[in-house]
């Protein structure tokens, strides 16, 4: 079925479609990662909105494989037998010999098969194959290592299953393993030692030793080939784990990695270079409002308004038509994830938002989970105090419409005087009383349990944004993911974004970066880094990004301080927009949905396996690189519902408009060149 798309998003409609006439009816391709129906991190979110057009692709042909884990599976997975002949004979085999192997379908788009291992049923053979790991591989795992063990026991069922698989093939198999990250990449090793026919891919989503370093503080991508790889992994104690992932890097037909970024990490750190960069995607579908993204912009903007509203009683003394919302979201890694640069960064902007004496307020969200053991009774008491000033206005509004009711039936025009009682008075005077507050606003809304260590409330209390009445920058920590049913803010991550006015991600550490990605695909501006993932791609597929609302902060080239400084600038110059101008820059951001759907992306990984299964059996396969030059550029036809940008918001930092803006016309069909021409041409090969 046709993705949908809102009139409003319009398609790519300058790429080539790549027609490679492979004859897959022979071939099956099986997905191996620990994520499969078990939600970690990012890869799961790979695996899930990927997994619709791979079905497409291979139909009955295509295998996800993961580990068995009951609550996910009571929940995500319908347990039915292998209608693949070849698998249940496989399945039956192992089962037989004493594993625990399940079969059925993962219930998302889709609903691609699974096949999933029993990982703690077979942990009697944990010492054997360790045993043989070391005598095939010379890599030994320490027994207090529980990750490494899952990774070994779930590395040896695979190979098992595929082994299986291609003894119980009457004809010569074409299999097809495609394994990601250093947890399934035992598996990979395996079946090259072992010879057996299989075409193998493996996908490192981010270095062990990477992100390892870079939370260490150090100076990572200036130093990438100086560092002695096989000593900084022993001193952080993953020597082992080091060897699964470069062993499964260098024996797999083709390497892949997410972004440029993490290529030249790979390159430098697990010694092969990367033969195909597969960026990751989403399903747009999802986030596609038809023609409605920007009044659902709205709607969720008043939701965190009211939160505002109860969170700031009794120093409420900012316009919230004139309040921008800013926000991090992610994993709570202090410098990797840039909290530090950003919260710099704020303080800069504060002091820059003062002296101009700018009417604009920010609002700057944190949404990191840490340790918490409830919510602030401060926050919690705003949000009862506005829901009482509400309740207060509701009732004097009923009495009043009353009264003036009652007036206008006998023909007579209301006394204003004798409309509100004494009655109503007091009660809106008590109303008053109640939203008095001695203490500021709270910075958190949880009680922290580690609060005098908390790394971002350390950096407050130092750059000393404390929410007070002269701030023009206020901060809200939020410790915990967002949830529609919190007694809080009760609104789901997608709800929030669209109700923000920009996502701001300085990351020093980034593989690739969904955060940013999903916030391009709802229409809403972004800062990213030339470090990370995301922030690459739109820099190589876009000629000027910061006109499509993509600010990208260079975090490479520049020292801790200029980044803070051009990050600053950033947000200074997107306070300085009218709303008018936000509204135009959010219909460009979202002109950006079809470079991020898997419908484009997918192709990297169509090439990915094509070029395996060439290498794994020429004799059956051939596959010739396409020719870069080949490719057209992207075109991005002007949408009909939405009107063009202004040419002065096509630079990075749009001047504020002035009164006589809001009548000036545009060219629409100089606004779609120009929209055609600033997409430059890209290469899948690296």
């Amino acid at each position: 079925m046709p993705l949908a798309r809102s009139v409003s998003v319009t398609s790519l409609s300058g790429l080539d479609e790549w027609d490679e006439d492979f004859d897959l009816d022979d071939a099956v391709l099986f997905e191996i990662a620990w994520e499969v129906a078990n939600k970690v991190g990012g890869i799961y979110t790979v695996i899930q909105t990927k997994a619709r057009l791979t079905c497409e692709e291979w139909g009955e042909n295509y295998f996800l494989v993961g580990p068995y884990m009951e609550s996910n599976v009571r929940t995500q997975v319908e347990l039915i037998e292998p209608t693949n002949p070849v698998l249940r004979r496989t399945i039956d085999k192992m089962n037989s010999s004493g594993c625990k192997v399940y079969f059925g379908r993962w219930l998302i788009e889709g609903s691609p098969y699974v096949v999933l291992l029993d990982v703690g049923f077979t942990a009697w053979s944990l010492d054997r194959w360790k045993s043989e790991l070391w005598e095939n591989c010379a890599i030994g795992v320490p027994w207090f290592d529980r990750e490494a063990n899952d990774a070994v026991l779930f590395g040896f069922l695979t190979a098992w299953l595929l082994g299986e698989y291609a003894a119980q093939c009457e004809d010569p198999p074409h299999i097809l393993a495609h394994f990601h990250e250093w947890l399934a990449g035992l598996g990979l090793v395996l079946c090259r030692q072992r010879q057996l026919p299989v075409a193998t891919i493996f996908t490192t989503h981010a270095t062990l030793l990477g992100r390892y370093l870079c939370a260490g503080n150090v100076d990572f991508y200036n130093n990438l080939a100086e560092f002695n790889v096989d000593k900084e992994a022993g001193d952080r104690q993953i020597y082992h784990r080091y060897c699964l992932e470069r062993a499964a890097a260098r024996c797999a037909h083709v390497f892949t990695t997410v972004s440029q970024i993490t290529a030249i990490e790979a390159e430098h750190l697990l010694k092969r270079k990367p033969d195909i960069v597969t960026p990751n995607g989403l399903n747009v579908k999802k986030f596609s409002a038809m023609h409605e993204f920007q009044n659902l912009h709205a709607q969720s903007k008043s939701r965190i308004q009211e939160f505002i509203r109860g969170h700031f009683y009794g120093h409420l003394d900012f316009n919230l038509d004139k309040t921008v919302f800013l926000f991090i979201a992610g994993r709570y890694e202090f410098s990797n994830k840039g909290a530090d640069l950003f919260l710099e960064a704020l303080a800069r902007l504060n002091y820059l938002l003062r002296v101009n004496h700018s009417e604009t307020t920010v609002i700057a969200f944190f949404i990191m989970p840490a340790r918490t053991n409830n919510f602030n009774v401060e926050t919690l008491k705003g949000q009862a105090v506005r829901k009482q000033l509400w309740d207060t206005a509701q009732t004097v509004k009923e009495r009043f419409g009353k009264k003036l009711y009652e007036s206008l039936l006998v023909g007579q025009l209301p006394e204003v005087s004798k409309m509100l009682d004494k009655e109503d008075f007091t009660m809106m005077k008590r109303a008053i009383f109640a939203t008095q507050r001695q203490c500021l606003p709270p910075i958190c809304t949880h009680n922290m349990l580690e609060d005098s260590s908390d790394p971002i409330l350390t950096c407050i209390r130092r750059i000393g944004l404390f929410n007070s009445s002269q701030d023009r920058v206020k901060v809200i920590f939020h410790p915990e993911f967002l949830s529609s049913t919190s007694p809080l803010l009760p609104m789901d991550y997608e709800e929030f974004v669209r109700g923000c006015h920009l996502g701001v991600f300085p990351s020093y550490y980034e593989p690739w970066g969904y955060t940013p990605a999903e916030c391009t695909v709802m229409g809403i501006p972004s800062v990213s880094t030339n470090l990370s993932g995301f922030g690459c791609f739109m820099e190589e597929h876009i000629a000027d990004p910061s006109s499509y609302g993509i600010y990208i902060l260079d975090r490479r080239y520049r020292s801790v301080d200029e980044s803070c400084n051009q990050l600053t600038s950033f947000l200074f110059q997107f306070c300085q927009q009218s709303r008018r101008q936000r509204i135009i820059q959010r219909n460009r951001t979202e002109r950006l949905s079809d470079l991020l759907d898997w419908r484009y992306l997918g192709r990297y990984y169509v090439s990915a396996r094509h070029m395996a299964l060439s290498k794994a059996f020429p004799d059956t396969y051939v596959y010739e690189p396409h020719d870069p030059t080949s490719t057209s550029g992207f075109r991005y036809p002007r949408p009909a519902s939405v009107p063009p940008s202004p040419a002065h918001s096509l630079h990075s930092s749009p001047h504020h408009s002035e009164a006589e803006d809001e009548d000036e016309r545009y060219d629409e069909e100089l606004e779609a060149e120009k929209d055609r021409v600033n997409i430059r041409h890209h290469s899948v090969y690296h």
